[in-house]
């Protein structure tokens, strides 16, 4: 008769140790090589103003870098603001864009996620952005 007892199984456990060992590891490996998606940075658009009056929307970006991903988030008395994402023709005309043709957000708490390239927004209620009421800015 076979003796049976701990060293015959520990030695049938043998190949499964390693096999778990391998396939750790491997996962290990496939995780460090790919590289953890960054969650975008948040900016509240004028601190804590918010978008209103009497704030310099330039002077409030000066020395900002923005990434694809990032938020801006515009919080603002929905009685009196919006915020229309427009053209550079419209952000330097103070236009909005006819109907259907540019975002514009009315909740008072809008997120919006920034792709790359250069973006304007500006206040489409009359004379607001006329006064200040402006921003743009460049994505990374």
């Amino acid at each position: 008769m076979a003796a049976r007892g701990r060293g015959s199984a520990a030695g049938s456990r043998a190949p499964l140790v390693a096999g778990a060992t391998f396939l750790c590891v491997a996962v290990l490996l496939l995780a460090a090589a790919i590289p953890a998606a960054e969650a975008g940075t948040t900016y509240l658009v004028g601190d804590a103003a918010g978008w209103t009056h009497n704030v310099d929307y330039g002077q409030w970006v000066a020395g900002m870098t923005f990434h694809a991903g990032d938020i801006l988030v515009f919080k603002y008395n929905t009685t009196y603001h919006d915020v229309t994402w427009v053209s550079k023709g419209g952000y330097r005309k103070c236009i909005v864009s006819p109907k259907g043709r540019a975002p514009v957000y009315h909740t008072g708490y809008d997120a919006v996620t920034l792709p790359r390239g250069t973006h304007y927004f500006i206040c489409g209620a009359p004379g607001h952005c006329s006064d200040g009421m402006k921003l743009a800015v460049t994505v990374y």
